[in-house]
């Protein structure tokens, strides 16, 4: 008897640990895709933006919107969603931001290829864009 409640919790402690194991291995794409949402963008709640954020929301659909979506959920064939724990503050602080417009980024945590840089914009308009994101992300509890 009391080898089969051993065996029970054996056979449970591997299921649970398997999918947690491969979900970790998987790409953020693959993640969101498995958390419900297989187009590969987020859902999020929009927050009533304030200060800076409704410039920044305007300057973000006239430049970046086309890739990242709108309101910066992504785009399945374009680029990533910005609304996503990979850009919090203490993971991408604002400053990747900037330096992300200014210079482009190599592909390094999505599978969607090399973002080149974004000419046009000043670095006050990619602090209010910035802004605005922070803002979404705030309200969707990435901070």
């Amino acid at each position: 008897m009391k080898y089969t409640y051993l065996l029970i919790g054996a056979v449970v402690a591997i299921g649970v640990a398997i999918p947690m194991l491969t979900q970790s291995n998987k790409t953020p794409e693959a993640q969101v895709a498995a958390a419900g949402n297989p187009s590969g963008l987020v859902e999020i709640q929009m927050p009533e933006l304030s200060g800076n954020g409704p410039i920044g929301r305007t300057i973000f659909e006239n430049a970046c919107a086309k890739c990242h979506g709108q309101n910066g959920v992504g785009n399945a064939e374009a680029g990533p969603p910005l609304i996503h724990k990979i850009y919090e503050p203490n993971h991408h602080g604002d400053e990747s931001f900037h330096r992300a417009v200014t210079m482009g980024v190599n592909s390094h945590h999505w599978q969607f290829g090399n973002m080149p840089a974004v000419q046009g914009l000043s670095r006050g308009d990619v602090a209010m864009v910035v802004e605005y994101i922070r803002q979404i992300q705030r309200a969707n509890r990435i901070n």
